[in-house]
């Protein structure tokens, strides 16, 4: 297969939706650079990891980019070469520079990806730009319904690969863990959607890969998983949590999560398969705790366990996670796609605290209320 001079020129005639982020993809798509990513992708190819077509650069559609994932995963399609749009409202910035990211890297990362316009929900215009574009592999990171896939798949007939991101939360609870991709799932489950999704793949002709995180967590996050813990951390508070604190839970962090989304891509032992993607170790929530102070540069916190039908919290959720064992095993994903995450648990949380948090960034303020029921005292605020 021959590398396309400029796949994009013919998007702009046909799309007038697409917009060049902000300067000219003349030296990109230049056929000096090409010649550069196919003699950088023979000297380091990866051992058994990502094997590509002749034409490594794919014109690479993420659905949703602005938030979180796809913001880790379109940084690592751009580095490896490839034409990266990505779909969103435009409510958020397209691009925004990450914590620790150089000037550098971040001009050259924000002059190459490009931005189509559109709600997921509008699926007569998904069909008319997606089909105007022609892209070769669609990452769907923000899909929650089935419906939602079906015309994305309509307009891209000669699709090379449609990569999933699921959730480890459409495994059926069980008192056998770890949960592994051929266990049981649960129809009635909070992410029946993704899993309706997964069966959609499953039944068309596409060829599809499907990702299970379990509780993801990073710099950006916009989940409380390790924010809910630093704010009572440096506020100098006890933290609440519910029972004995032994539960033990798994969490994966984004840049390990963004490296297998891309070491699936164009890999045919990823073809029609799905896999959990975490970290390797499991921890308890007292463990979680722990491993916060410890990461942030706190002393050891003080935790106070409670029993959680013992209160009424009305709407508000007093602890960020499942009360429950909820693990996943990763085996299949390091010995089929040869991924290993990078961070253990401490150094990932040491991570994200110092690119986001420790830098005074976040993204809920600190509520305290539920903790105070459970403390039992009002603080006094205090000028």
């Amino acid at each position: 297969m021959g590398i396309m001079a400029n796949p994009m020129a013919a998007h702009h005639q046909k799309s007038p939706s697409f917009s060049v982020l902000p300067s000219s993809l003349s030296d990109f798509h230049g056929a000096r650079l090409h010649a550069q990513v196919q003699y950088k992708r023979k000297v380091m190819q990866p051992k058994g990891a990502l094997h590509v077509t002749a034409s490594a650069n794919k014109n690479i559609l993420v659905m949703g980019g602005t938030r979180f994932i796809g913001i880790f995963l379109s940084r690592l399609l751009v580095k490896e070469g490839h034409q990266v749009t990505l779909f969103t409202r435009g409510k958020a910035p397209v691009t925004q520079q990450l914590p620790g990211e150089s000037d550098a890297d971040y001009a050259d990362f924000k002059s190459k990806v490009l931005h189509l316009k559109g709600d997921r929900k509008d699926f007569d215009f998904v069909k008319s730009s997606l089909s105007a574009a022609g892209f070769d592999v669609v990452y769907d990171i923000n899909g929650r319904e089935a419906v939602e896939v079906e015309p994305i798949l309509d307009a891209l007939p000669k699709l090379e690969q449609f990569i999933y991101c699921s959730s480890a939360g459409v495994y059926l609870k069980s008192d056998l863990l770890p949960h592994f991709e051929v266990d049981a799932v649960d129809p009635k489950s909070r992410h029946k959607g993704k899993l309706e999704t997964e069966s959609l793949l499953a039944s068309k002709d596409v060829n599809w890969t499907s990702i299970r995180p379990v509780y993801i967590y990073g710099p950006l996050n916009y989940n409380p998983v390790e924010e809910w813990f630093f704010h009572r951390l440096k506020a100098g508070r006890p933290i609440p949590i519910p029972n004995s604190g032994i539960q033990i839970t798994q969490l994966g962090h984004v840049k390990d999560l963004a490296t297998a989304f891309v070491q699936v891509l164009g890999n045919e032992k990823a073809s029609q398969q799905v896999f959990n993607i975490s970290g390797e170790k499991y921890v308890t929530f007292d463990g979680l705790a722990k491993a916060c102070a410890k990461a942030g540069g706190f002393p050891e916190p003080e935790i106070v366990h409670y029993n959680p039908k013992e209160f009424d919290f009305g709407k508000k959720k007093p602890f960020p996670f499942r009360d429950q064992h909820f693990f996943a095993s990763v085996e299949k994903a390091k010995s089929v796609l040869g991924w290993k995450p990078e961070f253990d648990l401490v150094e990932g949380l040491t991570d994200s605290y110092n690119l986001d948090f420790g830098r005074g960034t976040f993204r809920k303020e600190a509520d305290f209320s539920t903790d105070d029921i459970i403390l039992g005292k009002s603080l006094v605020l205090q000028a």
